[in-house]
């Protein structure tokens, strides 16, 4: 409950002063783990992750934020949990993996964290969002944030299709690297062209 609260008091934010909007929306699965995976512009992208999708997201934060009167249980009622300073640590990983197992979303930036953020959520790595799915057996949902928020200009949020990661994790063959230059390729074709991307229709079934 106190999720939805504070994710309706952000969205009428973004809708009176950055004119939100989103496309693609039903891309994202209704149920089982889901991965969002973002470009990364600006510290306010994981709040604008999921301003517009029904379920609730999470996403890793730096521990001095929950440390701030107030805004520490505010961001923690929005998905974030912290990660100590100096990177992502096994701890962190763990915790992301279990709300995946759990069932759940989470919210991750695969191009890498921005340089001086200060409350953004946390990069896991470039192959980071690929190598969660393979242990998770989560699917991955390339994300288009686009804008520059500036004030009463549009922001929007772009959902694609689930990227089909079989070719990539099958058995004895896993190929991280090539998965991730396919999701960062379809998150900058969609920052490119501001439409959902779809799924190769010759990709392996």
């Amino acid at each position: 409950m106190l999720y939805r609260i504070c994710r309706a008091a952000v969205r009428m934010i973004w809708s009176l002063f950055f004119r939100f909007e989103h496309r693609g929306i039903s891309n994202i699965p209704s149920s089982g783990p889901v991965i969002l995976a973002s470009n990364h512009m600006s510290n306010l992208d994981p709040m604008t992750l999921g301003l517009a999708v029904p379920r609730k997201v999470h996403y890793m934060a730096k521990m001095e934020l929950f440390r701030i009167p107030g805004f520490g249980p505010f961001i923690r009622a929005l998905g974030a949990f912290p990660v100590k300073r100096g990177g992502v640590s096994k701890e962190a990983i763990r915790t992301a993996l279990a709300v995946l197992e759990e069932g759940k979303v989470m919210g991750i930036f695969p191009e890498g964290s921005r340089k001086g953020d200060k409350i953004g959520g946390v990069s896991m790595g470039k192959r980071g969002a690929v190598s969660m799915a393979a242990r998770s057996g989560a699917q991955i949902v390339p994300v288009a944030l686009i804008g520059d928020y500036r004030l009463f200009r549009r922001m929007t949020a772009v959902y694609g299709e689930p990227i089909d990661l079989a070719p990539y994790l099958e058995k004895g063959s896993e190929d991280h690297e090539a998965a991730t230059e396919l999701l960062i390729s379809k998150i900058r074709e969609m920052v490119r062209t501001g439409k959902p991307s779809r799924r190769d229709p010759n990709a392996h079934a």
